[in-house]
């Protein structure tokens, strides 16, 4: 069976991380510690043993009792009050036979001393020792009984039981326990207000959260086709994405991060936002002879201004993206044909007019007036939408600008649109596929292109076909993707929103190519005729 992983939230974690470290603190410390009290405990209650052994040795009534037998109750008397006095187990003097001159116990009066431990003591040595006597184990302190020519006439032995000992070192440790527990609480209520702290500051989110949020904006910084600069509370630049580098390096600026932003970039206005806590939107900057539409914004964090954050695009990129996106370039375009073909049609006769060729002259309108009354007149009869019809032969006058024959073909109808939104989609598809076809054979030598457009009950079929240079198999998928293009310069957005707009009218687009001989595009789209709509 799969055991199921447990996953704590980080403040939990963080407070049973610092709860540990805490107790594992305190625990190091009490053996240290406890040890330390242990030796400290046996030290203190050995030293006391110690002093009363030597004021008993010292007593003119112990020595006076040991070097007169008739004296010797007085020992006895002496040594049990002194016990009572101290709180030790036991004070035992014995004469340099080992025979005991006092005892706790009157029945063990002048009976040999036990324990095997006196040996150094009948030497004149001092020392501690451990061992089982009449009265069980004892911690024994020895200290010689010498007269006043400092002769040894005797051994005291001041004994404290070891079960008492063992008692005073945990009555001892009882304060380090307590300072135990007192220590780890006090670690637990600390770990908990940092946890909630540290959450708080992160805005209670946990590592995970912050690691996708930090994917998600580092993919979001890089997919944007504007330009972000931003700056902290001293105006200082703590982030720049791709595409405001790509701007700044062709302003050659460069390694802008971690630099004061007024240093840099020429006309920015942040250290203003950031001072006045305004927005500025839609605002143009000038960057070293490049225009940029520029969004300045303040960062309000606990409402104090912590930054300012800049968006901007080159104002040219935007006027070019919006004259495609609308088709203003497409009606434009064929508008700037026909005036050019027809100042240069006005040239021609204003030069026979100067000549005084009249006969020349009325052949010459008369040429063009049959052809442009035949061109227009197909186009009036087979385009019924006048916006499509205008737009159609400002192409053919826009193709003959750049010697390129277009070619309508005899069975090419379009029907007046139900909707005019129609018409709209139906020049950016058949505009940008002319437009595309006349750049593919711009260095071809027969530069021809044919156009169709034929419809079928409720739907349109559209071909454009040109005999270019053609492309691999492998730039089908990417032709229409945005921004993609084969040639340098503000392009890869034709083709894009041809797919837009085949797409809005539920249609589909093929594209046949090959190389050295051309490409062909068919498309097929809704096309709901006026009229038909009951």
């Amino acid at each position: 069976m799969k055991i199921k992983e447990v996953h704590f939230k980080l403040h939990t974690r963080i407070a049973l991380l610092v709860c540990g470290v805490v107790a594992l603190v305190l625990i190091v410390t009490n053996i240290f510690i406890s040890k330390k009290i242990t030796d400290m405990t046996r030290e203190h209650l050995e030293e006391k043993a110690f002093d009363i052994a030597h004021i008993v040795s010292q007593s003119p009534t112990i020595i006076d009792g040991l070097n007169n037998p008739q004296h010797e109750s007085k020992i006895q008397y002496l040594a049990n009050k002194m016990k009572d006095s101290t709180s030790v187990q036991f004070i035992v003097v014995t004469d340099m036979k080992g025979i005991r001159k006092s005892h706790p116990d009157k029945i063990e009066l002048g009976k040999k001393a036990i324990g095997g431990d006196f040996g150094k003591a009948f030497q004149g040595n001092e020392y501690v020792s451990e061992a089982q006597g009449t009265l069980g184990k004892s911690l024994r302190i020895f200290v010689p009984i010498r007269d006043n020519n400092s002769h040894q006439i005797g051994v005291v032995v001041v004994g404290i039981a070891m079960d008492k000992v063992q008692q005073s070192v945990i009555q001892s440790r009882h304060t380090i326990y307590f300072g135990i527990v007192f220590g780890f609480l006090t670690g637990v209520v600390g770990a908990v207000l940092l946890a909630n702290n540290i959450k708080k500051t992160m805005f209670g989110m946990e590592p995970s959260d912050i690691a996708k949020l930090l994917r998600e904006r580092s993919a979001m910084l890089k997919s944007v086709r504007e330009g972000i600069l931003a700056v902290d509370k001293h105006g200082i630049i703590t982030l720049v994405n791709d595409e405001a580098a790509r701007i700044f390096d062709k302003a050659d600026i460069r390694k802008v991060v971690g630099k004061k932003v007024d240093d840099c970039v020429d006309n920015t206005r942040l250290i203003q936002v950031l001072k006045s806590g305004q927005s500025e939107l839609d605002r143009e900057q000038e960057l070293k002879g490049i225009t940029l539409i520029t969004n300045r914004i303040p960062i309000v964090v606990n409402n104090k201004i912590d930054g300012a954050i800049a968006t901007f695009r080159d104002k040219t990129e935007v006027k070019i993206l919006a004259e495609q996106l609308t088709g203003v370039k497409s009606y434009a375009s064929s508008l700037r044909a026909q005036t050019h073909e027809f100042m240069n049609k006005l040239h021609v006769i204003l030069g026979m007019l100067s000549m005084k060729s009249y006969d020349e002259l009325s052949e010459y309108i008369q040429t063009i007036a049959n052809k442009y009354q035949k061109e227009i007149g197909f186009v009036i009869r087979h385009f019924k939408d006048p916006v499509l019809s205008g737009f159609i032969l400002g192409k053919m006058s826009y193709a003959r600008e750049k010697n390129v024959s277009l070619v309508l073909s005899e069975d090419s109808y379009v029907p007046e649109p139900s909707n005019k939104g129609i018409t709209h989609e139906l020049i950016t598809v058949v505009g940008n596929l002319i437009d595309n076809a006349i750049d593919a054979v711009s260095i071809s030598e027969d530069k021809i292109i044919y156009v169709s457009l034929v419809p079928d009950d409720d739907r349109l079929h559209i071909t454009v076909s040109d005999t270019g240079n053609g492309f691999d198999d492998k730039n089908k998928n990417e032709i229409f993707k945005k921004g993609f293009s084969t040639k340098k310069g503000s392009r890869g957005f034709g083709l894009y929103l041809v797919k837009r707009s085949i797409e809005k009218l539920a249609g589909r687009i093929d594209v046949y190519s090959k190389i050295n001989e051309g490409t062909t595009f068919d498309v097929e789209l809704n096309y709901e005729r006026k009229g038909d709509i009951i």
